[in-house]
């Protein structure tokens, strides 16, 4: 099997039992799998990582349902496997209208508090182009009164005049009152509007933190502050352990809460107001610690899984325990985003691979770890 295959099935945590084997060089048994098939957990996993909040499918239903899928990929073959592709099909494709079908109907209900604003602003320039010309009518009358040398017109003009003015002077201020006060209603309600836009898009919906966006715009900023004041930064990559075996013994409402008890954990561990905590996708999570070299971190690490192994959750009747595997990795000079986080996610690996319930600091970059 390929690395990037063995790799997949060991991140996916899967109870591989049922589906067949084979060995590899080594000689040891594991899941055969295709590169077809690979690629299709591949992407299923990377959708499972990066779901929303639609209409008619819940993020938690829909997981299941990717979950279920990427099982029969795995234990399925000939027409049953084929059946299960129809399903996954008719599935996706409903999953994709609605997805579709929620995102355009929230640009609508934003596009039509724009119009609205732009429609009461029309009607309020409509308004005081139709008062001007009145004004406009009245002066001339005025005018006509002063050439006429009748001091009786220019009396009776003038007159109308002063309270004609007044009243569209009052009638004025009285629609321009008006018009700001629903003014500052349609600006407080757009900006509310991108404010709740700007956190979603920022924020993780389930748990509260930040998501894979928001990390990787973070990511960038990091580096480049370290590139004027060289302070060290240091990365790390948490993944729950076993993580869909908690789901299936217990149900996705259970995972849901122990990834949103292992956030608190995080925060609560991680609580300077310059950490960074980012909820990647599934049950990966990044933290960023500005001003903290691999030594501070590592000490910062240990108390946080120290935490973790000792907290005993409690939903209902249940009591959960989980640990995490991490990966630690400082930022190095010169190195881009990518190669930051490609020898952090080596690390976490490495932790996987070797035993879980640990951390691995990682290697320099252009160092390989040998196996």
């Amino acid at each position: 099997m390929k690395q990037w295959m063995k790799k997949l099935v060991d991140q996916l945590d899967m109870d591989w039992g049922s589906a067949p084997h084979n060995k590899d060089s080594k000689g040891k048994d594991g899941p055969s799998l295709s590169e077809d098939r690979a690629t299709l957990l591949f992407i299923l996993d990377v959708l499972n990582k990066n779901l929303f909040e639609v209409q008619n499918h819940s993020v938690r239903k829909v997981r299941a349902k990717l979950d279920t899928v990427a099982k029969e990929l795995m234990t399925l073959e000939g027409a049953e496997l084929e059946d299960a592709l129809f399903r996954f099909r008719q599935f996706f494709s409903s999953y994709r209208i609605d997805e579709t079908t929620y995102v355009q109907n929230t640009f609508d209900d934003f596009k039509r508090i724009i119009w609205d604003f732009a429609d009461n602003l029309g009607d309020e320039v409509a308004a005081e182009a139709t008062s001007e010309g009145q004004v406009n009518a009245s002066l001339a009358q005025l005018r006509e009164a002063v050439e006429s040398n009748s001091i009786e017109d220019l009396r009776a003009k003038s007159r109308e005049f002063i309270d004609f003015y007044l009243k569209h002077q009052t009638s004025s201020n009285e629609r321009r009152s008006k018009r700001m006060e629903s003014v500052k209603k349609s600006l407080s309600t757009v900006k509310k509007q991108l404010m709740e836009a700007n956190r979603t898009m920022r924020s993780d919906h389930l748990t509260g933190a930040h998501n894979r966006k928001s990390f990787d715009e973070q990511v960038k900023r990091y580096i480049q502050i370290n590139q004027l004041d060289h302070d060290p930064v240091t990365m790390l990559l948490f993944d729950i352990d076993f993580f869909k075996k908690i789901n299936d013994a217990y149900g996705h409402d259970i995972g849901d809460f122990v990834l949103q008890q292992c956030v608190r954990l995080l925060q609560e561990s991680f609580s300077r107001e310059v950490d960074f905590v980012a909820r990647l996708g599934g049950e990966e999570f990044a933290v960023i610690l500005p001003g903290c070299d691999t030594k501070a971190a590592i000490k910062m690490v240990d108390e946080c899984m120290a935490k973790i192994r000792k907290e005993v959750f409690v939903h209902g009747n249940l009591e959960i325990r989980f640990t995490v595997s991490l990966g630690i990795a400082q930022l190095e000079a010169g190195e881009n985003p990518d190669g930051w986080y490609k020898r952090v996610d080596e690390a976490l690996y490495t932790s996987k691979q070797t035993g879980r319930n640990k951390y691995t600091v990682a290697n320099p970059p252009g160092i390989k770890r040998v196996a």
